[in-house]
C-alpha cells in the first residue's frame, strides 16, 4: 500500500528525535535526527522539487518513515548513533577504516582470567583499558604484565587441568594454571588485583599493597618471595614517575583533516597526546552515499555538484566518539557543523569533564589542521592514484590489522593440495623483508593421515615443522598463515599447542570470501577493503603457497603414474617396484639398465622380463616412450 509521505510528514510533532526513512521493502534507507521533527523532514521535500541530487534519490527511494521521539537533542544524537551502527542504512556515511586501535583486555568471567591485547569492545564480563596510541604500546603493556604479574595471554584452555605447562611458565612469564599444583587460586585471584589497580592506574595503591606484602614476607623469612615483591614495587614506581611526567604536559587532542576529489575522500586523523602527534589514523570513502548535503533544522539550498564536508563531519565524529571509553579534551576539524555543540556537550556529559569541538582559523592549531589536510592528501593519492606504499608501511599495517606484537619480518604460509585424498602434499612458503624467499620453501608428504581430512593433515605439518625449529633452536615467524578456514586454522592451532607453542600469531584467509580469520579474535573475522595493501599483501602469499602445494602435487602424481608402468611387467609387484626404484634412483635409469644391472637386484627371469619391456616392448611391439621427469 502505498503511502502518502507529505500527507504523514505534515502530522509529525515539532519535538526533538530520530527519523527513518525506509524503501518499499521496509528497508531502513537513511538514519537523521532533528531538533523540530516537522521542520528538518519537511526540507527533504525542498530540496527534493530544487532537484539536489543526492536528497533527491533518497527521496526517490523512500516509501515509508518512521520516527521516535526523544526529550532533547543530545538524546537524539545518542539514538541516531547506535541506529546508524546497527542498521547501517545506505544512505548515511559509515565509519570504515583498516585501522581500529587496541585495548587491552582482562577475561574476569574466566576462571583464570588472562591478557590480552584486542580490538573489539564485547559486552562479555571482561574488562577493556584503551585504547592505546601507538598500537605496539598495547603490546608493551601485556608484555609488561606478564613479566611483572606473571597472568598469561596463552590460548590454553584454563576451564581444566592440562599434564604439563608451556614454555612461558618455564622462563617466568605465567603462574601456571594450566598445570594443578604449581599455583594456587589465591595466589593468582592476587596477580589479577594487581594487574586491575595497574590498568586502572592506581600506581600508589598498588605500590602500598606490595610493600606491605613484601615485608610480611620478610618476617616471615620467605626472602625469596619478599625479593620478587621489591622487584615488582620498583616497577611500579618508575611507572608512576613516568605517568607523573606525562600529566605535566598539556592535553590530548585530535586532529583532522581531508581531502575530497572525484567524489571519494579520504581523511587522516592525528591523535596527540601529552602535546606530541603520536600517531595517525587513515579513512577512506570510494562511493559517497547520497546523503543529503546538510544535517540542519530548517530547508536546505546547495547545490548539487557540492560536497556537504559539515553534514560528513558530523556523521564522523559522532561514530568515532559517542559511548566511547575515552574522548580527548580537544577536537580540531576543518569545517563547521550544526550540532557542533550539542556534540561536545553530550560527549562532556559521557566523559564527566568538559570536552571542545573547535574549528581553528588562524595559530598553532589551524596549522595542526592544515597539517592533517597535506596528509590526507597524501593517503587520497596512495589509496586512489595507485601509488605503492612503503613496505615498511605495508608492514605496520599490516601488524595493524592483525594485532601483532611486533613488525612483521617473515611471514610462513602452509596450503595441503590433494585429488580426493590421493598424494596428499603440503607446501610452505615463506615471505620476508618484502619478498618471497624460495630459497626457504619446504615441501612436505603427508605420512600419518589416509584419506581426505584436510585438518589432520595441516595438523601433522605444523608439528613437524615447528617441532623442528624448535629441536633446531630456530626462531619463530612473525606469523604463521593457514590457506583455509576455521577447521584448518584449528588444526594448526592445535598442533602448536601440542608443541607448547601458545602465544605464536596464527591467522587464515578463507578461499572466495577473502577473510582473514585471526586465531582467538575468530568471532571478529578481519574483513578488508578490496584495495587494501595488506590484504594484497596476504593474497599474494597464499596464492604462492597454494602454487607451490599444486606444483609439488601434480609432480607427486606424475611420478606415481610414471612408476606405476612397472606394475604392467609380470613379476613386478609392489615390493620389487620399491626396490627398483630405490637401486637406480629413476625410471630412466632402469630403462637404459643391462640385464646384468637388473639381475643383480631382481631373479634373472624378471629381469629377462623387464629389459624385453624396455628394449623391444611387449609381444615385439615397440618399447614404451618415457616422459621426462
Amino acid at each position: 500500500m502505498q503511502v502518502d509521505l507529505q500527507e504523514k510528514i505534515r502530522t509529525l510533532p515539532t519535538r526533538p528525535g530520530v527519523y527513518l526513512y525506509k524503501n518499499a521493502d521496509g528497508e531502513i534507507i537513511y538514519v537523521g535526527k532533528a531538533k523540530n521533527l516537522r521542520l528538518r523532514v519537511r526540507s527533504y521535500l525542498l530540496e527534493a522539487s530544487q532537484a539536489n541530487a543526492k536528497t533527491g534519490s533518497l527521496m526517490r527511494e523512500a516509501f515509508d518513515l518512521d520516527y521516535i521521539l526523544v526529550d532533547n537533542e543530545h538524546e537524539a544524537l545518542a539514538l541516531e548513533n547506535n541506529l546508524i551502527k546497527q542498521r547501517k542504512p545506505r544512505f548515511n556515511i559509515l565509519l570504515r577504516d583498516d585501522k581500529t586501535y587496541p585495548y587491552v583486555k582482562l577475561t574476569l568471567a574466566d576462571r583464570y582470567p588472562k591478557v590480552f591485547v584486542t580490538r573489539r569492545l564485547r559486552k562479555d564480563g571482561s574488562a577493556y583499558y584503551g585504547p592505546y596510541f601507538p598500537g605496539n604500546l598495547a603490546h608493551r603493556i601485556v608484555d609488561l604484565i606478564h613479566r611483572s604479574f606473571l597472568i598469561p595471554s596463552c590460548k590454553v584452555d584454563l576451564s581444566r587441568y592440562h599434564p604439563r605447562p608451556c614454555l612461558q611458565y618455564y622462563i617466568k612469564r605465567c603462574l601456571g594454571p594450566c598445570v594443578e599444583g604449581l599455583t594456587t587460586p589465591e595466589t593468582y585471584r592476587e596477580a589479577v588485583r594487581d594487574t586491575q589497580m595497574f590498568l586502572d592506574g592506581r600506581a600508589a595503591e598498588l605500590g602500598r599493597s606490595i610493600e606491605e606484602r613484601m615485608r610480611d614476607a620478610a618476617m616471615n623469612e620467605q626472602y625469596e618471595l619478599a625479593a620478587k615483591y621489591r622487584d615488582l614495587l620498583r616497577t611500579v614506581s618508575e611507572l608512576q614517575e613516568k605517568q607523573r611526567i606525562a600529566s605535566a604536559e598539556s592535553d590530548d587532542a585530535d586532529v583532522f583533516g581531508y581531502h575530497f576529489e572525484n567524489g571519494m575522500i579520504a581523511v587522516n586523523l592525528f591523535h596527540m597526546r601529552a602535546g606530541k602527534i603520536v600517531d595517525r589514523r587513515e579513512f577512506f570513502w570510494e562511493e559517497l552515499p547520497e546523503m543529503p548535503a546538510q544535517e540542519e533544522d530548517g530547508a536546505a539550498s546547495v547545490s548539487p555538484t557540492s560536497f556537504g564536508a559539515g553534514a560528513f563531519f558530523s556523521a564522523l565524529l559522532k561514530q568515532l566518539y559517542i559511548d566511547q571509553q575515552y574522548v580527548p579534551r580537544s577536537i580540531f576539524v576543518p569545517v563547521d557543523f550544526s550540532d557542533r555543540e550539542a556534540l561536545a556537550t553530550l560527549l562532556g556529559q559521557q566523559a564527566g569533564h568538559k570536552i571542545e569541538i573547535s574549528v581553528p582559523q588562524r595559530g598553532e592549531k589551524r596549522s595542526l589542521v592544515d597539517l592533517a589536510g597535506q596528509n590526507a592528501k597524501q593517503s587520497y593519492d596512495q589509496r586512489f592514484r595507485v601509488m605503492q606504499p612503503s613496505q615498511k608501511a605495508i608492514q605496520e599495517a599490516l601488524q595493524d590489522v592483525l594485532v601483532l606484537p611486533e613488525l612483521p619480518r617473515r611471514v610462513e604460509c602452509f596450503d595441503i593440495s590433494h585429488i580426493q585424498g590421493a598424494e596428499t602434499v603440503a607446501s610452505m612458503v615463506v615471505w620476508e623483508d618484502g619478498g618471497m624467499k624460495k630459497s626457504d620453501y619446504r615441501k612436505f608428504q603427508i605420512r600419518t593421515v589416509s584419506g581426505v581430512d584436510d585438518f589432520a593433515a595441516m595438523r601433522e605439518v605444523i608439528r613437524r615443522r615447528y617441532k623442528r625449529v624448535a629441536e633446531e633452536n630456530k626462531p619463530m615467524p612473525s606469523l604463521i598463515l593457514i590457506d583455509g578456514g576455521l577447521g584448518q586454522l584449528h588444526a594448526a592451532a592445535a598442533a602448536l599447542e601440542e608443541l607448547g607453542l601458545t602465544s605464536q600469531p596464527l591467522a587464515s584467509i578463507a578461499k572466495r570470501e577473502e577473510i582473514i580469520y585471526l586465531y582467538g579474535q575468530e568471532d571478529d573475522p578481519v574483513v578488508l577493503d578490496r584495495r587494501s595493501p595488506v590484504l594484497h599483501l596476504v593474497q599474494r602469499i597464499r596464492d604462492e603457497s597454494h602454487r607451490f602445494a599444486i606444483a609439488y602435487h601434480r609432480k607427486r602424481r606424475e611420478m606415481r603414474d610414471r612408476d606405476s608402468e612397472l606394475l604392467n611387467i609380470p613379476g613386478v609387484g609392489a615390493r620389487t617396484r620399491i626396490r627398483l626404484l630405490e637401486h637406480f634412483g629413476s625410471m630412466r635409469s632402469i630403462a637404459q639398465a643391462d640385464l646384468a644391472a637388473l639381475t643383480a637386484v631382481v631373479p634373472q627371469k624378471t629381469a629377462d622380463a623387464i629389459y624385453s619391456f624396455f628394449h623391444a616392448g611387449p609381444s615385439g611391439t615397440e618399447p614404451p616412450v618415457l616422459k621426462s621427469s
